[in-house]
């Protein structure tokens, strides 16, 4: 897997396929190429849908959460593994849904502002892909559980 960097240079470099990504604003005229055009309303639209998604995990959660209020079994070896599940599940979903509402604000502000240029978007994914790291392998972790 690549870091946003390395992915972010290969595709302003156009190594990716044959066609390459630029904002009309990265170009030293500001004019572009024409590849790619900048529309405010899809930036806008990325924003919104991607707060949705955020809205949809946190109910989701909230079900899983009230779903597990009864589930206090102990001594059987199946509620411990369904409790540690639940554990795993709901650390992650809470991570979907943080890292969906840190990107909302960049979308956005791509969108209504048309960024200056590549570096400041940029800049404010690689805030968000610090703060919320990719997801471990399904299968748990390798330090004997937690």
């Amino acid at each position: 897997m690549h870091s946003f960097d390395a992915e972010w240079a290969q595709l302003k470099r156009g190594s990716g396929g044959g066609a390459s990504m630029s904002l009309a604003s990265a170009s030293p005229g500001g004019g572009g190429n024409d590849d790619l055009k900048n529309d405010k309303a899809v930036w806008s639209r990325a924003g919104s849908d991607v707060a949705a998604v955020a809205v949809n995990v946190r109910k989701a959660l909230g079900q899983l959460e009230s779903r597990q209020k009864g589930a206090t079994i102990t001594g059987v070896e199946s509620a411990g593994a369904q409790r540690e599940l639940y554990a795993s599940w709901k650390r992650y979903l809470e991570g979907v849904a943080g890292r969906c509402s840190s990107l909302q604000g960049p979308l956005e502000r791509a969108g209504k502002d048309q960024y200056a240029n590549d570096h400041d978007i940029g800049e404010d994914l690689q805030r968000v892909t610090k703060k919320y790291v990719d997801t471990p392998a399904t299968g748990g972790s390798s330090s004997g559980g937690r």
